[in-house]
């Protein structure tokens, strides 16, 4: 018949219990303590009981005389062990973390903040109010939670709910974690939390550039004030943002040159002119002021494209095109490449024989007069020549 472990103490008067111990594996050790500490339990294990009773007689001890907060040390001393830290070492890492906490400010204010930093910086209109327009949807998530709680999980659920590709739910993120950068810099937050998000994978995919046709019903289509706009971004190839920058003192139209002026780093680089962009922009030529001005470009950018029956927009549709067409048509990769911004490898794999020369021919021919279907033979004879 089994025998029952001599119990030395009761529960409801003394926290430890010693008992016999039978392990295969250890045999070694024959007596353990049970004790309860604060409700919880925990088990240590000896060669003999008067290492078990000196063991219970030390603890018993230091409880009587650290009293309540005794228990919750002995706990907290139980529950680091296994991890080899000590309670110096937790108070130390909370201390940090309320400290950032204590600094920290809500998400909607970080977001003010932020755009008026790169506000005063001098950045473009266009790229602040690209970053108000995703960090807005960041904050109306977030808003008024501090920016030191948000945490990486919280990220990766919130880019899931958008619901958009991958190339645009990186815009996100790189977004949020400017947001996050600049938040660390003023000691709202001690780390980045969306440098751990994973970056969605971007598809590789051949370019895709608007034909001939599409190009011309755009051109033909377009709003008044547009006109420069597009024009500049099918026959010059500059960035949506460049564009809209644009000054009229960076065109020489004498020279048939366009100096592209970079805000954030401060370079420029510069774009050949071509004989069709000159005749699109000669009706608007100016000495300063903006190039494209339109009085609501967000309306106006919509409304010419559905104009054009342009619903299905290739992504950097008119940058694409320019590149593609010039290669066919002047074949100087090297050149082009400065002309982007870009490496000739990037051209070579973008842009080489994405079309043929025939509807390059047909693209650099697209002027005022060839759109209206007027002295068509005249500008293919021009074009022809100058890249001969």
């Amino acid at each position: 018949m089994k025998s029952t472990p001599k119990k030395y103490h009761d529960y409801d008067k003394d926290a430890f219990s010693i008992s016999p111990y039978h392990n295969a594996s250890r045999p070694r050790l024959k007596v353990q303590v049970r004790c309860r500490v604060a409700g919880k339990w925990v088990r240590r294990f000896f060669q003999n009981e008067r290492e078990a009773k000196m063991y219970v007689d030390l603890r018993r001890i230091q409880l009587n005389n650290e009293g309540a907060q005794g228990v919750a040390a002995l706990r907290a001393t139980e529950q680091l062990a296994p991890f080899g830290k000590s309670i110096e070492d937790a108070v130390g890492f909370y201390l940090a973390h309320l400290k950032t906490e204590h600094g920290s400010i809500p998400v909607r204010q970080a977001v003010d903040e932020l755009i008026a930093n790169r506000r005063a910086a001098g950045l473009s209109k266009v790229y602040i109010g690209d970053l108000y327009s995703r960090l807005g949807r960041f904050a109306k998530s977030f808003g008024e939670r501090s920016v030191a709680s948000i945490a990486t999980k919280e990220i990766v659920e919130w880019l899931e709910s958008l619901n958009v590709g991958p190339v645009t739910r990186n815009t996100f993120r790189r977004d949020a974690r400017t947001l996050f950068s600049f938040a660390i810099e003023h000691k709202h937050c001690a780390d980045n939390p969306v440098s751990k998000a994973t970056k969605a994978k971007e598809q590789s995919r051949e370019v895709e550039v608007l034909s001939v046709d599409q190009a011309r019903k755009l051109l033909s289509k377009s709003s008044r004030d547009m006109s420069p706009y597009w024009a500049i971004g099918l026959f010059a190839g500059l960035r949506p943002s460049e564009i809209r920058k644009l000054d009229w003192s960076d065109v020489d139209l004498d020279d048939a040159l366009i100096t592209v002026r970079a805000s954030k780093t401060g370079r420029k680089r510069f774009v050949k002119i071509q004989p069709n962009l000159i005749q699109w922009l000669e009706p608007d030529r100016r000495d300063e002021g903006k190039v494209v001005a339109p009085v609501n470009f967000r309306r106006s950018y919509p409304a010419d494209r559905a104009a054009a029956g342009l619903s299905d927009w290739p992504v950097n549709a008119m940058r694409h095109s320019f590149g593609s067409y010039h290669v066919a048509q002047f074949n100087d990769i090297p050149a082009l490449a400065v002309q982007m911004g870009n490496s000739p490898e990037i051209i070579e794999r973008h842009y080489r024989k994405a079309v043929r020369p025939k509807e390059a021919h047909r693209y650099w021919a697209l002027t005022p007069d060839t759109v209206t279907g007027k002295d068509h033979g005249k500008v293919i004879a021009t074009i022809a020549a100058a890249s001969a």
